[in-house]
């Protein structure tokens, strides 16, 4: 069966690049890779028009810079395409978990994170999902402890020894504190943010864990995820929020839940 001349092997070719193109834009949208992407399109259209109009030494230099571009993309691209790559197989991190231990996680968390902030005390905690977070734990305090209350209380205590940098949390066990993570080094990100929302934003810029961070500037809660920052949050709006991007759909927009 054909279609204008197009097999259903034409078709299923066009539907397959079209999704692989959608979900690539998808991936940066939001992220500096779009500017990037929009100079490379840019220079892209100045390479065709010098050829058209013919400019045949700027079309020269242009070509040499094509030429080495799979390369810069790689380079400029690695954290989006690594997220990519983790996307092909991604499925929920407390899948093989009992519903207890993952309720026991996020309710720990959230009185934590909560009450942390009402004391003013900052405190940063970043959940693994799928993408693991080996290189940030082997550079903080390894604890390998069951999750609780009393214990995130007890890291973050200002004068503790464990409460500067973030713990990482691995199921329902914190795998270690005082851990520090890279910083966005995006120029849009508000600078109301301070270190421990930067810290958060660009955690979930390299990987695809969720951050929580209570500020003991403002006394508030907020979550980054994907590059974005979820802020204002109090107990009921931070556990939805958890419970539907550890559970529920991971790949759904970080936006307030009710």
């Amino acid at each position: 069966m054909s279609f204008g001349g197009l097999t259903w092997r034409d078709l299923a070719d066009i539907a397959l690049v079209a999704i692989v193109i959608y979900n690539l834009l998808l991936l940066i949208r939001g992220t500096r890779g779009v500017q990037i992407l929009f100079g490379i399109l840019f220079l892209g259209g100045i390479y065709w028009a010098a050829g058209y109009i013919g400019l045949p030494t700027l079309q020269a230099l242009l070509g040499n810079f094509i030429f080495i571009l799979p390369i810069v993309v790689i380079i400029l691209f690695q954290s989006e395409i690594r997220r990519a790559l983790a996307s092909f197989w991604r499925s929920p991190l407390f899948s093989i978990s009992a519903p207890h231990e993952v309720d026991h996680t996020i309710n720990e968390v959230v009185v934590a994170a909560t009450t942390l902030a009402s004391r003013r005390i900052g405190a940063l905690i970043v959940i693994q999902r799928l993408e693991g977070l080996r290189n940030y734990v082997e550079n903080g305090i390894q604890l390998d402890a069951r999750i609780s209350y009393d214990l995130l209380m007890n890291i973050f205590s200002p004068d503790t020894p464990l409460h500067d940098g973030a713990v990482v949390v691995q199921g329902e066990r914190i795998a270690a504190a005082a851990c520090f993570l890279p910083l966005t080094l995006r120029h849009e990100v508000s600078k109301e943010f301070g270190t421990r929302h930067r810290a958060a934003i660009g955690i979930s810029e390299e990987t695809d864990a969720i951050a929580v961070v209570a500020s003991e500037e403002t006394g508030m809660v907020s979550v980054a995820l994907n590059g974005e920052m979820l802020v204002d949050l109090d107990a009921k709006g931070l556990r939805n929020t958890l419970y539907q991007h550890l559970v529920t759909d991971q790949n759904a927009p970080l936006e307030a839940t009710t």
